[in-house]
């Protein structure tokens, strides 16, 4: 037998030792899929509270859902960025919803089409009484754009938590990353200085699972998961 073919096995832990489980996220998992909302007649009554992901077209805002969902395809990057023209919603475990957002700032959509579904945007941001939580993903080479603060400015003085996800951070050494999550906050504190208590930046990265369980312990928080697998 060639023995660089043999794989170890691994330790046996002695009886009645514990064991470490790697921690895995709750919010998102088994999230399945229930409407395409393409306006506010299309939307489910309000009933469990909803947790809300948007951000800038490219950002990376698929990839990080299907990240906290452990998934891989559970939310749909378009080819052509800006195509989304719908709310798309999740069922949660926990009985919330999760939203997926249209994505914004990409012109190859007709401006008149933009108008109409962006408009719908901002009425389920600034209307959905169930709506407890906004995640924001943006860029963490770029940092905070003109229209993330667009998004942000109709939805922090609500008072509601918004957590914002510095994407693509494997794009960045350490320090990069550490900067980058700094500049986001100080993009943040500037502009909301009375709600800066209410924004949490996490460097996240979906393919490398950076800030996952960071991100989904906000979550959690908001939907009121407390036990953990």
């Amino acid at each position: 037998m060639n023995k660089r073919n043999i794989v170890p096995e691994p330790p046996i832990a002695p009886k009645g030792a514990d064991v470490q489980v790697p921690e895995q996220p709750l919010a998102l998992v088994g999230a399945e899929f229930v409407i395409g909302a393409a306006g506010r007649a299309q939307l489910p009554p309000p009933g469990p509270p909803e947790i809300a992901f948007a951000g800038r077209s490219n950002a990376g805002k698929s990839s990080a859902i299907n990240a906290l969902a452990t998934r891989t395809r559970l939310a749909f990057t378009s080819r052509t960025p800006g195509r989304t023209q719908q709310i798309n919603l999740f069922q949660l475990r926990s009985g919330g919803l999760a939203a997926d957002l249209p994505g914004y700032g990409y012109a190859a959509v007709a401006r008149d089409v933009k108008r109409e579904w962006q408009d719908f945007l901002w009425e389920y941001l600034t209307t959905r009484d169930t709506l407890v939580g906004l995640v924001l993903v943006a860029d963490a080479r770029h940092g905070l754009k003109p229209l993330d603060f667009t998004v942000l400015d109709v939805f922090v003085p609500s008072a509601r938590p918004v957590l914002v996800l510095a994407t693509k951070s494997d794009k960045l050494n350490q320090s990069e990353q550490r900067r980058a999550v700094a500049g986001i906050r100080d993009q943040l504190a500037a502009r909301y200085p009375a709600q800066a208590h209410a924004i949490a930046v996490v460097g996240f990265s979906a393919t490398r699972r950076i800030g996952v369980m960071a991100a989904d312990r906000v979550l959690c928080d908001w939907l009121g998961i407390t036990a953990r697998a």
